[in-house]
Parts: C-alpha cells; structure tokens; sequence
C-alpha cells in the first residue's frame, strides 16, 4: 500500500491501476467497453476551466465535486449519469481498500431515478424503418439489429453482439445467452427473418458477427458500439420521418407488450424475453382497450355465447 500511494495520486492515476486488476480483468468484454466509456467520461470532466477530474489529486475530490461532476453527466441523460457515478463508486472503493483515501465521495451523491419509458412503436413505423434502414447499404445491419431485436423481442445490446455461432440454420432456431441475466433462450426463426439472415451470411459470414459495420474498420469487421447504434438509428429515424422519442431499445418492450395484448400466456412469454417470474413482467402488463377488449372477448368466448342476462 505504501508503493502504491507513492504511484497513485490523481484520479487518473486510480484508473490505470484499476484497469489492472483482477476486478476489472474478469469482468466481460463489453462490461469492460462499458466501464471505458463511463470512465472516459469522468476522467474528461471538468471542475474548473483548466482541470478535468482526471488530473486532480485523489484527496481534493470530495463530496462537492463529485456533486459538480454527476450535474454534468445528467447532460448526457440519467441512465448515463447514473452509470458514470456508479463506476466512478467502485474506482473510489478501491481506492479506499489501498488506504489512499478515508471514505468513498461519490457514496454521498444522490441519483435521480429514471422513469420507466412508455413508448411504443406501432406496426407502420417499424415497417418505415426496416424499409429504410434496409434500402441503404451503409444502415443494412442497423436495420438488422433493430428487426432482429423486434422479431426476438430481445435487447438491442443481445443483437448487435450477437455471433453466427448463435443461430441454427438447419433447424431454423436462435439458441442465446442474454447478457443481462444469462438467461438462455431458444427461438424459432420465421421464414421472413430466415430470408433476411440468409443474405447476410451471405454475405459476411465469413467473420463472426450477424450484424457488423457494413465496411471493415482497421482490416477487421468490428460491431457497433451503444453510440453507434443510437447515431445510426436517429439518422435512419430523420429519413423515414419518424418520431424523434422512439429508440432502438423500445423494441423488445413493444414486441412484448405486443404479445400481452395477444393474450398470449405470461409463461410462454417469458420463455421468449427471458424473465425468471411473473413479477418481473409486470412493467409490460398495460391497462390498454386492446388488452381490456381481448379479455372480455375471450371471457364471452368461453361461455360458448350463451348470455347471462
């Protein structure tokens, strides 16, 4: 520890240790992309004109600036802000256990609370941006990620990674660890999805990703990051004409709220989100006309039309 706190004075300092050690080694690969990118972030931020947080000395970041610091992250949204100070937490939890401070600043930070999003793609907008994301051949595998992530109802992060070790062609079937919960599912391909994976194997499947950058970067075909798929599906959005409050992740939410007003049964919808208990499908359960007529239609239907009154 002695070494050590000669060797890490700033916050910087703490990053480069952090990111060597087994806490940060064994996470996965993209809980690491994540974690860069909420680093980067705080590192980058400033708390005055000339010193980013990256700079300062370990001991003069106190609860203030760590206030200051979560204000400027909400810039970028809650859920990014949150984020950050979560990991920007655990960097000064470490820095705790290595005695280089006495106590965790950003423990004393209050975060907003995010409210659960209620949008919802109809059916003609989710046909608007697959006809043109997929008449472009630069915004061929967003539109790809995006119907996958519709068809599936699964996250667009579970997409955008996903591997053609993933799918079985012969028995047209996406077998999938989510990577959320490590929930596994087993999906059945429809002929019009199969049509569509059919092509692009075709086409890229040579390398390992369904649904990379359509032109290599560096020699190799990479996979899009978060950003990425939010730039590219809001330059898809402004083509089409579509609303701007509608994003790629509401997909799954409006591909399962969809089965719920089918009246399809909560267990064989969690057999395709991936829930482990009806409890944590209750943000889908919406009080909607359609949900409310299916019920009474289905009520009457088991009576076999006989009328009570």
């Amino acid at each position: 520890h002695g070494v050590l706190a000669m060797t890490i004075k700033t916050f910087q300092d703490l990053v480069d240790y952090y990111k060597t050690t087994p806490q940060f080694l064994s996470l996965r690969n993209r809980t690491q992309r994540d974690y860069d990118y909420c680093i980067n972030r705080a590192v980058e931020t400033f708390f005055s004109p000339k010193v980013t947080m990256g700079r300062t000395i370990l001991g003069k970041i106190g609860v203030s600036e760590c206030k200051k610091a979560y204000q400027q992250w909400l810039n970028r949204g809650i859920r990014t802000a949150n984020m950050t100070a979560t990991v920007s937490s655990v960097l000064f939890n470490t820095a705790v256990e290595l005695e280089l401070i006495p106590n965790n600043p950003m423990k004393h930070v209050t975060k907003m609370q995010t409210q659960p999003r209620k949008v919802m793609w109809t059916e003609d907008q989710v046909r608007l941006f697959l006809d043109t994301a997929y008449g472009e051949y630069k915004w061929r595998s967003i539109g790809l990620i995006v119907h996958m992530a519709y068809s599936f109802a699964q996250r667009i992060g579970d997409m955008r990674t996903l591997e053609w070790s993933n799918i079985n062609f012969e028995e047209r079937r996406l077998d999938l660890e989510q990577s959320k919960k490590r929930a596994e599912v087993h999906l059945p391909i429809k002929d019009s999805m199969h049509r569509m994976l059919e092509q692009q194997r075709k086409d890229f499947g040579f390398q390992k990703y369904v649904a990379p950058h359509p032109y290599p970067r560096g020699g190799r075909y990479a996979i899009y990051s978060d950003i990425d798929i939010g730039v590219q599906v809001n330059q898809v959005k402004k083509v089409a004409g579509l609303p701007k409050d509608l994003t790629a992740m509401d997909m799954r939410r409006t591909a399962i709220t969809e089965m719920v007003e089918a009246g399809v049964d909560t267990t064989q919808i969690m057999a395709v989100s991936g829930h482990n208990s009806p409890n944590s499908m209750r943000p889908y359960i919406k009080h909607t006309y359609k949900s409310a007529a299916n019920a009474l239609d289905r009520r009457e239907e088991s009576k076999n039309g006989e009328q009570t009154y």
